[in-house]
C-alpha cells in the first residue's frame, strides 16, 4: 500500500543508506567472496593513492620540499611522533605497519567525501579485519615479548587483593571487546555522517526549505572532513595503546 501510495501521487523519497550497498563491478550477480566490487575498487584507488603520496613524496628529496613531499614528511613525522609518545622506542620497529594503516584509513575516509565516491570504511567488513589483524597481532606479540608473565595485564596489582579476580574478569572480557569497539567506533562514525548527509541532500529537492538543507550539507561536510581525519587518528592511537600494552604488560 505504501509504493503505491508513492508510486500514484509525487512525494519526496530517498535512501541515505542506498550509498553503502556493495555491487558487482561488473554484472548484476550475487556477491561472493571473490567477486571484484564497488568495495574492491574503491580500496584499490585508496593503495595507489597512497603509493603515489609516498613515491612522489620521496622521489626528489628536495631541501625546499614541494607539496607532495611536506604531506609525506608530515605523515611521517606525525605518525612517528604518536608511536614514540605511546609506545616509547620499543614501538617504533613497528612503524610501518602502524603508518600503513594510519594512511590506509585516512584516505578511505577522505576519498569517501567525493561525490558518487563508496566509503570503504563505513562497512564494519572492512573496519573489523582491521582491528581483528591489530587485536590478533598484539595478542601474539605479547606472548612472544613477554611468555606468560603477558596475562599480568589482566591483574590489577594496585588495587586491593581481595577484588583483584573481580577485575581480572572484567580486564579480559574488556580485552576480547577490543576488537569489536575498535571497528563499530570508526564503521558507525563514517556511516551516520555519510547518511545525515544524504538526508540534508534530500530536503534540498523541497524550494521552501532548499536553502537550510544546502545550508545543512555544507555544515555537515566540513563537520565530515574533521571526523575524516579524527577517525583514522583515533582508530591509529588506540593501536598504539594496545601495542604498549603488548611491550609493556606491567605498567
Amino acid at each position: 500500500m505504501a509504493d503505491e501510495a508513492q508510486s500514484e501521487g509525487p512525494g519526496l523519497v530517498f535512501h541515505p543508506m542506498d550509498q553503502f550497498q556493495v555491487v558487482p563491478l561488473f554484472g548484476d550477480g550475487e556477491v561472493h567472496w571473490y567477486t571484484i566490487t564497488n568495495v574492491t575498487m574503491w580500496m584499490a584507488i585508496t593503495v595507489a593513492c597512497i603509493a603515489a603520496l609516498m613515491v612522489l613524496g620521496a622521489k626528489g628529496r628536495a631541501v625546499i620540499p614541494g607539496r607532495a613531499q611536506s604531506l609525506a614528511e608530515l605523515s611521517y613525522g606525525f605518525v612517528y611522533k604518536m608511536i614514540e609518545d605511546v609506545t616509547g622506542k620499543d614501538g617504533l620497529k613497528y612503524f610501518p605497519y602502524v603508518m600503513v594503516l594510519f594512511l590506509f584509513i585516512l584516505f578511505s575516509n577522505f576519498l569517501g567525501l567525493l561525490p558518487a565516491a563508496f566509503t570503504t570504511t563505513s562497512h564494519i567488513a572492512v573496519t573489523g579485519m582491521l582491528a581483528l589483524a591489530v587485536f590478533i597481532g598484539v595478542s601474539v606479540l605479547g606472548f612472544v615479548k613477554n611468555g606468560p608473565s603477558f596475562l599480568g595485564l589482566f591483574w590489577v596489582t594496585s588495587a586491593p587483593l581481595a577484588i583483584r579476580p573481580v577485575l581480572a574478569v572484567i580486564e579480559v572480557i574488556s580485552y576480547f571487546v577490543r576488537p569489536v569497539s575498535h571497528s563499530i567506533r570508526l564503521a558507525g562514525n563514517m556511516t551516520a555522517g555519510h547518511a545525515v548527509i544524504k538526508v540534508f541532500a534530500g530536503f534540498a529537492q523541497l524550494v521552501a526549505i532548499s536553502p537550510l538543507a544546502v545550508l545543512g550539507v555544507t555544515m555537515m561536510y566540513g563537520l565530515e572532513v574533521l571526523v575524516a581525519f579524527i577517525q583514522a587518528y583515533v582508530f591509529t592511537i588506540l593501536t598504539c595503546v594496545y601495542l604498549k600494552d603488548a611491550l609493556h604488560p606491567h605498567h
